[in-house]
């Protein structure tokens, strides 16, 4: 099973084999939907209780500061996708290596790239199992109780189907209905709690009594905010799946979809995170249509259109690692490209993430512990430093001091936030039972 022939045509034939390289004949409303798939997901459900942790006024400011800072930085990760001529940074550590070195730069990109897609598809998991569970409770309210185990593996059963499409392209059917979904269930999310109304004896204050508590849940806040600011480490792989010549460079009709799903992205974020938070107050749950519980039909509808998103979330952040993975293999240990080797490193990914989804599903302690760990470098900072080392931007310009800024941000949310959705896990952990 080992590849043999010329470099060159070994190596074209590689390219033409990969996922991320296979196919460039995406058009910009691909761009948009992409986006929008990767960066609206199970992050916009926790918003209202990312809110009730930080409260009104920190609430909102970071709200509306994370959305202006990553729509910088992923105009900077376009910008720099095809910044040396000729040359075109089809994957994060590409950029990466460019910037920091051949070595640093796969040291610094891949582990923190990885963290954020694998750690993604785990909550995507974890979430899906959720809203079909939630799905069934409804519409079946006397029947058998099911195990959360079991629907997470139902949920994961698609994927051991879906995950065996080839490229970006090839998903962008099931990318496109989850963009949809996404904007549907965001819609259903706040105008049912508009309907809901302000409840009886709302409380706006901070849910924890003591000091500690307090300053936890304000740092699991910062890092679910975060999560859900986090499509930046699929920007330059969905940018390569463009047509691109010196005339006609790709970063056009790039921008012009990051544009589109940007808009899109504060028309789902705002009004939940803001009307969800308004209903409830403290007493809202750490996914928002889990506190939602009439009209039942509106919010079954609600489950199953998050539950059609997240699958192709689970995609989109997926191609990413089939891509790392398959390099590896075919580059590396010089397997020969064939369907047997993708469908066999494919399936093991899927039971990978299905299998600890099931052992840790603690929703809203997953979304801060990785959103601060992993997102805030490739979303907040990391594009700036690139940007710093590539562009060399004149020291105290604009410029320099925007960048510099982004970094202390991204860096304080890194080292914060974390610390809160450990703390969140551990708490969970408590009363939890295996396979439950």
């Amino acid at each position: 099973m080992v590849y043999e022939g010329s470099e060159s045509e070994r190596e074209r034939a590689i390219n033409e084999w990969l996922p991320i390289t296979s196919n460039r004949n995406a058009k910009w409303w691909y761009s948009a939907f992409h986006n929008v798939t990767a960066m609206v997901g199970a992050g916009v459900l926790s918003l209202p209780y990312a809110m009730s942790q930080l409260g009104w006024g920190p609430g909102v400011t970071i709200m509306l500061l994370s959305w202006v800072v990553t729509l910088y930085t992923i105009w900077q990760m376009v910008e720099m996708h095809e910044m040396i001529p000729g040359k075109r940074f089809d994957r994060y550590h590409e950029l990466g290596q460019y910037a920091f070195g051949e070595k640093l730069g796969l040291w610094i990109i891949i582990p923190q790239q990885l963290t954020v897609d694998v750690s993604s598809d785990i909550v995507y998991m974890v979430t899906g199992g959720q809203s079909l569970k939630k799905f069934h409770d409804l519409v079946c309210p006397n029947c058998k109780e099911i195990r959360q185990t079991y629907f997470i593996m139902i949920f994961a059963s698609v994927h051991f189907v879906l995950s065996h499409l080839p490229n970006f392209n090839s998903i962008s059917g099931v990318s496109l209905a989850a963009a949809v979904m996404s904007l549907s269930y965001s819609t259903i999310a706040w105008a049912a709690s508009i309907g809901k109304g302000v409840q009886p004896n709302v409380d706006y204050s901070y849910k924890s009594t003591s000091n500690p508590g307090k300053v936890f849940d304000f740092l699991a806040g910062l890092g679910e905010i975060a999560f859900a600011y986090a499509g930046h480490n699929v920007v330059l792989e969905i940018q390569a799946t463009m047509p691109s010549t010196l005339e006609k460079p790709s970063k056009g009709p790039m921008w012009k979809g990051v544009i589109v799903a940007y808009l899109i992205v504060a028309i789902c974020y705002l009004p939940v995170a803001f009307i969800g938070y308004w209903a409830f107050g403290n007493s809202v749950n750490d996914n928002i249509l889990l506190t939602l519980e009439n009209p039942t039909w509106l919010i079954a509808t609600a489950n199953i259109f998050v539950v059609i998103h997240v699958i192709g979330s689970y995609q989109i952040f997926a191609m990413p690692v089939f891509d790392m993975m398959e390099s590896y293999m075919v580059k590396e240990l010089r397997f020969r490209p064939c369907l047997r080797l993708r469908l066999i490193s494919r399936t093991l990914y899927v039971a990978f993430t299905m299998v600890i989804a099931i052992c840790f599903p603690f929703f809203g302690g997953l979304l801060s512990f990785f959103g601060g760990f992993a997102f805030a470098p490739t979303s907040y900072y990391l594009p700036c430093i690139i940007w710093l080392i590539i562009c060399k931007p004149k020291r105290f310009s604009l410029t320099w001091f925007i960048n510099w800024i982004c970094i202390v941000l991204g860096v304080s949310l890194m080292v914060l936030s974390p610390i809160g959705g450990l703390r969140s896990i551990i708490v969970s952990a408590k009363d939890y039972k295996f396979f439950s």
